[in-house]
């Protein structure tokens, strides 16, 4: 049932995803070769920006891999991948401000924040959960088992919907801290805020490709049904 002619629905958001993708690994490596002004590290400018917010109890740490980065609310700990954490580039810089960002929301209880954070078990079970069930209705021509499926499929997408305005104003937040802290000069914010944008575009990319992917199994299951 993968590769029916409803497939071609989801191709451009395919597309659109590998484009994103390839986007924003250009964009950081691009920026991770550039020394910013300052020459202060992402570690020491999350830390610094994390104290200016008065959030003393917020650690950063170090971990591996490439653009890992993120907040872990659980433990209030920002972690920065080794490029980040290490790095006096503009991207690192402009992505260990933006994961600072996360943390600031959610210091200020910010609503998408927490509106996320509560729908995250289901969407966690959603999105492990939604193609099993409804592919087991599309076999078994079961349709309580499609639709259980779809309404997993929807809060996975819900879950990914409200992602977006938490990730844009994490990004608008942190460049706000770099200006007016003055870890990046006039030329390098526009540079920071290229690497922040490019990396938004693969939440975009996700949510068009979930909601052309629940189209089609909306049409699958009205064909099914038939």
């Amino acid at each position: 049932m993968f590769y029916d002619p409803t497939f071609i629905l989801v191709l451009p958001a395919l597309f659109f995803a590998m484009y994103a993708q390839f986007k924003v690994n250009s964009t950081f490596a691009r920026y991770l070769r550039e020394r910013s002004y300052a020459g202060l590290t992402g570690g020491q400018v999350a830390r610094q920006i994390l104290d200016d917010n008065g959030l003393h109890n917020v650690s950063v740490e170090r971990i591996q891999g490439q653009l890992t980065d993120h907040y872990d609310p659980r433990s209030s700990t920002v972690r920065l991948s080794s490029d980040v954490y290490n790095g006096t580039s503009v991207a690192a810089i402009g992505v260990a401000a933006h994961e600072v960002g996360h943390a600031v929301q959610h210091a200020k209880n910010y609503g998408p924040l927490a509106l996320r954070t509560g729908l995250f078990p289901v969407a966690s079970i959603g999105s492990q959960m939604a193609m099993p069930l409804f592919v087991l209705g599309f076999l078994l021509s079961f349709d309580v088992l499609m639709l259980v499926g779809i309404w997993f499929f929807i809060a996975a997408l819900g879950f990914q919907l409200v992602t977006l305005p938490v990730e844009f104003n994490a990004s608008r937040r942190a460049l706000g801290f770099l200006d007016a802290g003055g870890y990046l000069n006039r030329a390098e914010v526009p540079k920071a805020k290229a690497v922040l944008n490019a990396a938004a575009l693969t939440y975009v990319a996700a949510v068009a490709v979930s909601a052309t992917q629940l189209l089609r199994l909306l049409l699958l299951r009205g064909q099914r049904r038939r």
